[in-house]
């Protein structure tokens, strides 16, 4: 199977948890285990992706191919589905910015991971930038988020300088997330910063959002007992990636073992779906992205 490569495009607040906490956020959102970077399940993912191709004309077939039956009531019946799909790893941050409103943040290691999954998935190779020392940064060299000679994201204060190397990144970037909007493709090439990973990684800890829920008691019009939580979001405007690999079935006899060919895409460049359970309040909508439907200016 070949892998490739999706994004998840984040445009309002996003709370894929992992259940209640013991510490002050009562609910906060999935994080991978070895590096606490925020992350999307691929699970989630999967069962989103199903519903919304089971609520499409004639998709229910390719639903069932690419994700196994719902329901099996013998053994002839039961195929595994043909679609793996990966956890989605944060690529890029957003980061409240005393200059320029936002910056977008990424670190040395995360750049890393990307750009070995972008040459597993057979797309062309970029030399990534040199990490920044500690205590600074690396903006490229048409950045707004330039106060004199430093950056200074939420309370941190950095010394940073441009790199033309991170230029690369952030127009390969952009053209992956804004295929058809030159505009706001130069507005994510102006607001990318590398930051050195210990940096990023606190900021991936502390500066995610938190929004306090309420019930409300509809007899007395107050908040119900216990009913006030905490829940961690990931912020509007955040970038991930994951990988994808996809067999295709004979439709016809789906229990067969995949053949090699030309798997049907459930993947849509303008694609727009909800994660999590916070619909009715706004969150969780995302874009999921191809990357080899995308079309590079």
């Amino acid at each position: 199977m070949q892998a490739k490569i999706y994004h998840l495009h984040t445009l309002s607040p996003l709370h894929c948890g992992t259940g209640q906490a013991t510490g002050i956020v009562d609910l906060p959102i999935a994080r991978a285990r070895a590096t606490q970077l925020p992350m999307v399940p691929g699970s989630s993912l999967r069962g989103v992706v199903r519903t919304y191709l089971e609520q499409q004309p004639s998709g229910e077939q390719q639903a069932k191919v690419l994700f196994g039956p719902r329901n099996v009531s013998s053994s002839e019946e039961s195929f595994a589905g043909t679609l793996a799909l990966s956890d989605a790893q944060l690529l890029l941050l957003p980061i409240r910015a005393l200059n320029g409103i936002l910056c977008y943040a990424t670190s040395p290691f995360v750049l890393h991971r990307y750009a070995y999954d972008r040459k597993r998935a057979g797309l062309k190779e970029l030399s990534l930038p040199i990490s920044p020392r500690a205590e600074s940064a690396k903006v490229t060299s048409n950045s707004c988020n330039l106060l004199g000679e430093k950056l200074v994201l939420e309370d941190l204060d950095l010394s940073a300088t441009p790199d033309t190397s991170l230029d690369i990144w952030a127009k390969e970037i952009a053209a992956t997330l804004y295929p058809e909007e030159e505009a706001l493709r130069g507005e994510l090439t102006r607001r990318m910063a590398l930051l050195p990973d210990d940096i990023f990684s606190y900021l991936a800890e502390t500066a995610t959002e938190l929004r306090t829920r309420i019930a409300i008691d509809s007899k007395t019009g107050t908040v119900k007992s216990g009913a006030l939580w905490f829940e961690e979001n990931l912020p509007a405007e955040s970038l991930l990636w994951g990988l994808y690999a996809n067999n295709v079935r004979d439709q016809k006899r789906p229990n067969e073992q995949p053949k090699a060919a030309v798997a049907p895409n459930p993947f849509d460049p303008h694609l727009l779906l909800q994660l999590g359970g916070n619909g009715g309040v706004g969150r969780g909508l995302v874009r999921l992205l191809g990357l080899e439907e995308v079309k590079h200016a």
